[in-house]
């Protein structure tokens, strides 16, 4: 007979943003006269810069003949975009990252859910609580997590609290971890760790041998000049960390998808017998073997955004949301609400509520 892989069925009912568009369509089919405000589930409610529809359909117009058709892709990447990547985002702030480090992908959900493809499963993993679900859910599928609580909490993973108390910022734990997701402008609670925030961990992760997962997805959102767009700003982070960028927020991509992954060559991982191994070779090995690239089209989409007339249209997207996260949290707190975020990203926090 065929067997299952028994970690999948820990995994309790469906994904959290799953179960949330079936609830909110459940009570839009019982109340359809109500008009709902969605604010559950973080989706994007603006068109695509001009810049990448214009540069989306000369892409197609090349496929459609020999000289400039374009089939199977480089899985790292074309070229044109990594480059681009690797100029805007990093040389030009004084960060050294090349273009072999860089893998454009479908997007920072696959990639933050696929890299545990590389570690073993007797790796401890730590997540700030509350957390983007994929970085629990893929670390039960993987076999990591333990066993699941009557707290809600898995045995296997630490859940690293994040309080009013502590500015809703995840600290350094106590025991030696292997493995930390760390996301900054933070979903779900719209806080960002500062550079000094970012140091401790960059020095426990090198103290303790711990990689370093660090989500940027909403880097753009980023207003404070002391809160880092990458964790490369920050000494030491090339050997520990491995960031995680996505263009949905950014440029509206989401139902495009593309993102990309920077893991560099300096960042080591062990066997049992402690001989270090590179991640960034390992990662090129899997998604060579796991992806085809993301699609010519998106791609060139996406290194439209980095035109002049495209980083004016992004900075337009961006304050459109930034306007939105500011009308809400100085509405909820208006109403009296404790509300959090909203400052360096589109999201908002509510630690309490009230009965109208």
């Amino acid at each position: 007979m065929v067997h299952v892989n028994e970690t999948f069925t820990k995994l309790p009912g469906s994904y959290l943003f799953s179960e949330i568009a079936h609830r909110v369509a459940a009570f839009q089919a019982a109340h359809p006269d109500v008009r709902l405000i969605r604010m559950g589930i973080g989706d994007v409610t603006q068109p695509l810069p001009p810049a990448a529809i214009t540069a989306m359909h000369r892409a197609v117009d090349d496929l459609a003949y020999r000289e400039t058709f374009h089939g199977y892709g480089p899985e790292q990447g074309y070229p044109f975009l990594v480059e681009t990547i690797c100029e805007h985002d990093f040389r030009r702030h004084g960060l050294k990252v090349t273009p072999d480090e860089i893998f454009v992908s479908d997007g920072a959900k696959s990639d933050t859910g696929n890299f545990g493809d590389l570690l073993d499963t007797d790796n401890r993993v730590a997540v700030a609580d509350p957390v983007y679900p994929v970085y629990v859910d893929s670390n039960v599928m993987a076999g990591r997590a333990g066993h699941l609580g009557a707290d809600g909490r898995w045995s296997g993973i630490t859940y690293l609290p994040c309080t009013a108390e502590n500015g809703f910022k995840p600290l350094p734990p106590s025991e030696r971890v292997d493995v930390v997701y760390l996301c900054s402008p933070n979903n779900p609670t719209g806080v960002a760790l500062t550079r000094s925030d970012l140091a401790a961990w960059v020095d426990y992760a090198r103290e303790h041998k711990t990689l370093i997962l660090f989500d940027a997805a909403y880097e753009a959102f980023v207003r404070n000049p002391d809160v880092p767009h990458s964790i490369y700003e920050v000494p030491g982070a090339e050997e520990c960390a491995v960031e995680f960028r996505s263009f949905s927020k950014t440029a509206g991509f989401t139902g495009v998808r593309c993102g990309y992954v920077v893991v560099p060559r300096s960042v080591k991982v062990w066997t049992a017998d402690g001989v270090a191994v590179a991640l960034n070779a390992l990662w090129n090995r899997r998604q060579c073997t796991k992806f085809n690239g993301a699609s010519y089209v998106t791609q060139r989409g996406a290194a439209a955004i980095y035109t002049p007339e495209g980083q004016e249209q992004v900075r337009r997207l961006i304050d459109y949301y930034h306007e939105n996260a500011r009308t809400l949290l100085e509405g909820t707190r208006r109403v009296g609400l404790e509300a959090y975020g909203g400052e360096d990203s589109p999201y908002v926090w509510l630690l309490s509520l009230i009965h109208i």
